[in-house]
């Protein structure tokens, strides 16, 4: 994808207010001009933030809920992306908006466990997922040979909290192909706070992993509404099975 198929930025519309992309590539424009329309389900959660909410992006990619938050809610983001390129464009995306004084980018891995390790990526392009953590496998968790690894820091949610590094989000969303299982196990004791009210997770029905949540977060005194996921849950594709999930309290 060479970067003169597409304009350098991309502006999208949100109840008057403007949001910019910084768009190098097809598919980063593509992210920016499908916001309303790739997961709608997550665009409705996010909209029905409190204005100065704060908002942990676990998984931010190049930012597009982010900047929707920090724009449309003045949401106070933190924003974890561990992948070079994305977590780039993602600081662009956060001066482009004038977002640093409430958008905090973090070039690091959230998990079950602390620790340097490796990232490998599914295609070393800008604004591309599926990526993994520790070791090359698939969004799927089936082995998968890497096009490239990097190194990255991992961390767990409740650690940072528990040093003050990070405050208690109201909000957070985990997005991260297939890993969202030790997203949690990281952050049990952070969920387990009155302060979170809401946390979206995109959850794989092929998993066992990931079935095993959704009876961990109501068990933590969460609820989701089975209507909505069946609205989210994608029918066919290579992520047929796969739906985000709204769980509030």
């Amino acid at each position: 994808m060479q970067s003169e198929t597409v304009q350098p930025t991309t502006e999208v519309e949100c109840e008057g207010r403007r949001l910019v992309f910084c768009t190098p590539n097809r598919m980063t424009a593509w992210r920016a001009q499908s916001l309303f329309q790739k997961e709608p389900d997550t665009v409705r959660w996010i909209l029905g933030f409190e204005p100065g909410a704060r908002f942990l992006d676990v998984g931010a990619n190049v930012g597009v809920y982010s900047i929707l938050a920090g724009v449309a809610r003045q949401a106070r983001v933190a924003a974890f992306e561990p992948e070079s390129q994305n977590y780039a464009l993602l600081n662009q995306n956060i001066h482009a908006n004038a977002l640093a004084g409430s958008v905090l980018a973090y070039c690091a891995s959230l998990s079950d466990r602390a620790g340097a390790s490796l990232l490998y990526l599914s295609r070393f392009e800008a604004g591309v997922s599926c990526h993994s953590l520790g070791a090359a496998m698939g969004f799927d968790l089936a082995p998968r040979r890497a096009a490239f690894a990097q190194g990255t820091f991992g961390y767990r949610v409740d650690a940072l909290v528990a040093q003050g590094a990070l405050e208690v989000p109201q909000h957070i969303k985990i997005d991260v192909d297939g890993f969202a299982h030790k997203v949690v196990a990281g952050a049990r004791a952070t969920l387990a706070r009155p302060e979170v009210r809401s946390v979206l997770i995109e959850i794989n029905h092929n998993l066992e992993e990931h079935l095993d949540l959704v009876d961990e977060m109501g068990a933590l005194g969460y609820r989701h509404d089975p209507a909505q996921v069946a609205r989210a849950e994608r029918k066919s594709g290579i992520f047929k099975g796969q739906a985000e999930y709204v769980f509030s309290r």
